[in-house]
């Protein structure tokens, strides 16, 4: 049993490796990870940079402080995204197949490419934070909160990788899982990412204050812009667990499937 654990977790080991240097190797997977969302960042803040100054809006030294936690979330679900697009090019090469073929379990190919996806996710938060850091975010927490927003986004870039990964599973196809662009997008924006859910509009501000994602989102701003309440550490971890719940089990259905038909 022990040996069997130990195996897997070399095979995980191994193909988290081997993702990550595809990930630097391919610009299409690498590039929206961190480039889009640098790119809105810039956009956003120097251009919408005195809504702050709206009544209603959270108390932050600058917008980029509020912006920040957007940029960190849109980059995992990007990681995610592309972790999935990878998968489904390994699908359509036929080097799943030969991995499948292999005594290894099946389930830890997919946590492998889940790991790379993991560490994508916490090298951009990071990142993020070195970009705040250059600009002058100050981190109310500290370290530790800088700690926490790399955990949360770690986490989040877990969940989203999921679920792309069993599109990529259930379609084999990386134009499907690509073409989930546009959506992450819908979604994201109709969250608080970039702006607070209580200044939005109708349905879009009812729509953001429910999405599951600003909860997330709330977890990794508040080490940055508040003290760290365990409300919504708890609504952020019950989110994420939400999603990485989905994605699981909707890969695990999937590899099943393609095991069973081929």
């Amino acid at each position: 049993m022990v040996e069997a654990l130990l195996a897997n977790a070399r095979v995980v080991a191994a193909l988290g490796a081997r993702s990550i240097r595809q990930t630097f190797r391919r610009p299409q997977l690498a590039a929206p990870i961190v480039v889009f969302p640098s790119l809105l960042l810039a956009v956003q803040t120097g251009g919408a940079g005195r809504a702050v100054e709206l009544p209603g809006f959270p108390e932050v030294a600058g917008f980029l402080d509020f912006m920040l936690a957007g940029a960190m979330i849109q980059s995992c679900l990007l990681a995610g995204n592309s972790g999935g697009i990878a998968l489904a090019l390994d699908l359509e090469q036929g080097f799943a197949d030969r991995l499948f073929a292999a005594p290894v379990s099946r389930f830890a190919i997919v946590l492998g490419r889940l790991a790379g996806t993991a560490a994508l996710g916490a090298l951009s938060a990071l990142y993020y934070v070195l970009i705040g850091l250059l600009f002058g975010v100050t981190f109310e927490e500290g370290l530790g909160g800088i700690a926490l927003m790399v955990l949360w986004a770690t986490l989040a870039a877990i969940a989203f990788g999921s679920l792309a990964a069993a599109l990529a599973l259930r379609t084999g196809t990386a134009s499907v899982v690509q073409g989930m662009f546009p959506i992450i997008f819908v979604i994201l924006f109709l969250s608080n990412a970039f702006f607070p859910a209580q200044l939005m509009l109708e349905p879009a501000a009812t729509v953001a204050q429910y999405n599951p994602l600003s909860f997330v989102v709330d977890g990794i701003r508040d080490p940055v812009i508040s003290a760290v309440s365990g409300e919504g550490a708890a609504k952020a971890l019950l989110s994420i667990a939400g999603f990485a719940a989905l994605g699981f089990c909707a890969s695990a259905l999937a590899l099943r499937r393609r095991l069973r038909h081929g």
